[in-house]
Order: structure tokens, then C-alpha cells, then sequence
């Protein structure tokens, strides 16, 4: 198991919103001083042999897009234009040119709490394949679905997979297609939590599928799923063949972790850095305040986390699966609540905030989308 530092200190819950329980709060030392670990674990450097990243530098290099209601979902096309998805609205905008216009909406939404139309991603073979994937939440449970984007315009919805544990909260909703052309899917128990560990249940899973909704050639039994002992995953990104995933925590540890083929990472064994046999540590591990994270991007040797609760853009170097150094803080506070980052075909990220959820402060502008520029 890799060993983490624990990064900075809070308390309390999803999406920066779901009540901290019997969880307690710690000081909060700077964000480069490892926090006490909590106990039964341990506070030591990360064991790895990689070479360690030098610090990034980041910069608002422009305002890509304003008044987004509740950006979730975010993925760019070949002619680098861009989709995004809106949480309550089910509707899917295209971003070009500083412009934002409707492409469609998504049919059978049912917005919640945390729950609606969720995560995004575009066919590795577009055009030639012309589909675009969406993750939303029913009503009764949560679905993914293929659609056909031509024109400009969706069309042609098809539930490729359903039967996703669903409830106002735990929803997961992050879509990623991986470097073997399977698409990958972060969900979450449901609010149940038994269903992290139960193999025939898809909640509490990173889930592995084909562009049919089969389950992938080489998953652990031949399931759908390609991980288990997840709380609530919405964040998912790859450096090269490596999968590194974002989680919520309850009251005490967010993480991230390095994911592979049927590990199995704790939930609701574990929170956090736990040492528990058969069990797979993070590689890093925050307070709740400092993070609460969702979405996730790998560039230029880290791993960009953003922060819901803790209203900042995390930067993780790793290589391999090992976290080589230690994390940095940026835009603390700035923008308020931020959701979503991807890698962007210029080199930059696009970052979101989600101040408009009802769980943040709406500043002018809100939602929107910023342009992030990557220097050392």
C-alpha cells in the first residue's frame, strides 16, 4: 500500500454540503504541513521511486464563459469546441468561440440534491463515430446513455446502462473514456453503504464498459465494474494507462486515488488512510474543508483536483501511480465553489465553478467557466 500525507484540516461532507455527523474538526496548519494522522494510520512521505515534478505555476489566462447554470459535465470535441452539461437544467451547451449556445437537452432527468444530469464524454472516434455519452440521475436510478451528436444537435437517446444505485445524494456522475477505448464511470452508493462492497451492486464503483454498456473484456469476473470500496467518485482522469480517481469523503478524509483492476479501496471500512488488509490506500488524503472534490484532470506530470467545499484548485504531482511531491493550493476563496477541470487541447484547463448548486455564494458571472494557463 502507498502511504499519504494528510493535507491540511476541516470537517464535513459531500458536495460541501452534507452535515458532518459525529466527524470533528482539527486546526487547520498551511496547506504544505502534513496534518496529525488520524489514528491507526500513518503521516510518512509517499514510497516511491519516480521522479518527483517541480511546482506548477497557474494563472487565469481569460473568462471562457458566463451565466451556466450549474456546469457539471465538461468535454471538448475534436475541432476544439467544447460541451458542457447543466445539472438541473438537462440541457447541453456548446461553447465555441466564446459563445455559448443550447445543442439539446437530455430526456428523463430528474435533478436532486446532488443528483441530475451529470458527467459527459465524447467517443474517442469521433466523427466517425458521432456519439457523445451522458451520466444523469432518473428519478429512480442512475443511467448513462449514448446520443448522437451531428449538426450540432443530440439526437437519437439510447440508455446504454442502468440500475445505478440513485438517492438525492451519492450519485458519482463522472464519465471518462480510457486509452484502451473503454469508457470508464465513477459512481456512488447511493446513500446506502453496503452497496460499496457489494460486488452485484454498481454502486460504490468505478465501472469499466464498452460503448454498448457490456461489461469490458478483462474486468475483475467479468463484471461491470472495475473497482469497488468507493464512497462517491466524481472525478476520474488517466496519465497514460494509469486511472487516478477523486473522492468524497464523510467527515474526515477526502482522497485521491490510484486505481487499479479489482482493488478494492476501503468504504465503509476505510475513510481516508486506513491500512486495512485487502484494502488499497489513497495517495493522498484531505480534510474535508480543504476539499471536497469532484472533477479531475492529469496534465503535465499532476493531477489538477477541484474543490467544492474547499473553493480551490488543487495540483498533485505523480507519476505512475505514486504522488511525488507535495500538493498545491490555488485560487483559494477566489472563485467560490469549483467543480470541474479538463485538459483542454491548447494546453491550458478549463476550470468551473458551482456557485449556482444552492449551496454557494452566486457572484456575477456565476456560473462560469475560466481558462487556466500552465507554467513552472
Amino acid at each position: 500500500m502507498v502511504a499519504a500525507l494528510a493535507l491540511a484540516a476541516g470537517c464535513s461532507g459531500d458536495d460541501g454540503g452534507e452535515p458532518s455527523g459525529s466527524g470533528t474538526s482539527a486546526t487547520s496548519p498551511s496547506s504544505t504541513t502534513p496534518a496529525p494522522a488520524s489514528p491507526g494510520t500513518t503521516s510518512a512521505p509517499p514510497r516511491t521511486t519516480a521522479t518527483a515534478q517541480g511546482p506548477v505555476k497557474l494563472t487565469v489566462a481569460s473568462t471562457v464563459a458566463t451565466g451556466i447554470e450549474v456546469p457539471w459535465g465538461l468535454a471538448f470535441l475534436p475541432d476544439q469546441t467544447a460541451l458542457v452539461t447543466e445539472r438541473d437544467s438537462a440541457k447541453v451547451k456548446r461553447i465555441a468561440g466564446g459563445r455559448v449556445t443550447e445543442v439539446g437537452e437530455i430526456d428523463d432527468v430528474d435533478p436532486s440534491s446532488e443528483g441530475g444530469l451529470l458527467g459527459l464524454a465524447v467517443d474517442p472516434q469521433y466523427p466517425t463515430r458521432p456519439y457523445v455519452y451522458a451520466y444523469y440521475s432518473s428519478g429512480s436510478d442512475n443511467r448513462i446513455a449514448r446520443l448522437t451528436f451531428r449538426d450540432n444537435r443530440l439526437s437519437g437517446q439510447q440508455v446504454i446502462l442502468d440500475g445505478i444505485p440513485e438517492a438525492a445524494i451519492h450519485n458519482g456522475g463522472r464519465l471518462r473514456f480510457g486509452p484502451d477505448g473503454f469508457l470508464y464511470a465513477g459512481t456512488g452508493d447511493g446513500g446506502d453503504r453496503p452497496n460499496s462492497q457489494d460486488d452485484g451492486s454498481l454502486g460504490g464503483k468505478i465501472l469499466r464498459i464498452t460503448t454498448d454498456g457490456k461489461a469490458a473484456p478483462g474486468n475483475p469476473g467479468g463484471r461491470i465494474w472495475y473497482s469497488k470500496g468507493h464512497r462517491n467518485v466524481q472525478g476520474l482522469a488517466f496519465d497514460g494507462n494509469q486511472l487516478y480517481a477523486a473522492e468524497f469523503g464523510q467527515n474526515t478524509w477526502d482522497e485521491l486515488n490510484a486505481v487499479t483492476s479489482g482493488a478494492n479501496y476501503g468504504w465503509p471500512a476505510a475513510e481516508g488512510i486506513e491500512d486495512l488488509d485487502g484494502m488499497t490506500n489513497p495517495i493522498a488524503q484531505w480534510r474535508t474543508d480543504d476539499a471536497s472534490p469532484s472533477g479531475i484532470a492529469f496534465a503535465q506530470g499532476h493531477v489538477f483536483m477541484a474543490s467544492l467545499r474547499g473553493e480551490r484548485l488543487w495540483a498533485i504531482p505523480v507519476a505512475g501511480g505514486k504522488r511525488t511531491g507535495e500538493p498545491q493550493a490555488f485560487f483559494t476563496n477566489q472563485f467560490g465553489r469549483l467543480r470541474t477541470v479538463e485538459a483542454a487541447p491548447d494546453g491550458s484547463l478549463w476550470l468551473t465553478t458551482s456557485n449556482t448548486d444552492g449551496r454557494g455564494d452566486t457572484r456575477d458571472g456565476d456560473d462560469r467557466i475560466l481558462r487556466i494557463a500552465i507554467s513552472r
